[in-house]
């Protein structure tokens, strides 16, 4: 859609202010700590695109709050599972020895949209150090939660999404579905009977640049939307539903959503196995 076409399928004027009154009516205030999943283009025409929405959020939740991001950068991974897309065989080692190393300020954000991408360029914006799987935050508790993000722990307990699972952080969801919440891969590396697959990336060790192996949980978020009909239908009235700008929003509180996800992930698990 082009910019003119978006300003003809806006309704009315939107700006940060309309967004910070949106945001409000959603329960987002001063001193929250919220994950941010979004996409632009449904918000329709913003005065400031992508930017205002930044400061909104920011000026909503101030430095009292934290907003955390996801800001995978998945195409510095294993080449030989690449589908979208897939790329020669004979590539794979090349690429493998050729991809720049993980740089938490140049390493550029993989189909995270264009607000993460904004969000990426602020300069109290701190990312993570995992070179597929990193998350940034910004706020008070963004020095803590993106430290110390290892390899083989992409979404497990000792990455970003692990520090963040007992505070008290909010899952926003603006213009996607729970096929979009990140959250939710951390479910899946705490439900047991999980399986693995090696995987690899470029990064800087010890001031050279090596091509690192590691292995990987598998995740699945085709999964997601099942489970979050389930969570909320088990939950009446948590999750809050509204629009910021013309997207749908939806605001669901993490650890919750998490717990649930553990044992509803578990519980298909276990029912595979049986089926087997």
């Amino acid at each position: 859609m082009t910019e003119f076409e978006t300003i003809l399928d806006t309704h009315s004027f939107q700006s940060k202010e309309t967004l910070k009154e949106q945001l409000n009516l959603l329960g987002v205030k001063s001193g929250d700590h919220i994950i941010v999943h979004s996409s632009l283009k449904l918000m329709g025409w913003i005065a400031g695109g992508a930017q205002a929405v930044v400061e909104a959020l920011m000026e909503t939740v101030t430095l009292n709050g934290t907003i955390i991001m996801p800001a995978q950068s998945a195409d510095n991974s294993e080449p030989s599972y690449w589908m979208l897309p897939p790329v020669p065989e004979a590539w794979h080692e090349p690429i493998r020895q050729s991809i720049p190393a993980y740089d938490p300020n140049l390493t550029h954000l993989r189909g995270m949209g264009k607000i993460a991408d904004c969000f990426h360029r602020h300069p109290k914006t701190i990312r993570s150090s995992h070179p597929a799987h990193s998350f940034m935050a910004w706020g008070l508790h963004a020095d803590d939660w993106m430290s110390e993000h290892p390899l083989d722990d992409s979404f497990g307990t000792s990455s970003p999404l692990g520090k963040m699972l007992n505070a008290d952080v909010k899952v926003i969801m603006i213009g996607v579905s729970y096929e979009s919440c990140t959250a939710l891969h951390l479910a899946e590396y705490l439900a047991p009977e999980y399986t693995v697959s090696p995987q690899g990336a470029a990064l800087m060790q010890d001031g050279e640049r090596i091509w690192a192996t590691f292995d990987m949980v598998d995740v699945d978020s085709d999964i997601f939307p099942e489970l979050g009909t389930a969570f909320e239908e088990m939950n009446p009235g948590i999750a809050i539903d509204g629009k910021l700008g013309q997207a749908l929003c939806k605001v669901v509180p993490m650890k919750p959503l998490v717990e649930f996800g553990t044992v509803w992930i578990t519980e298909k698990r276990m029912s595979e196995v049986v089926a087997d």
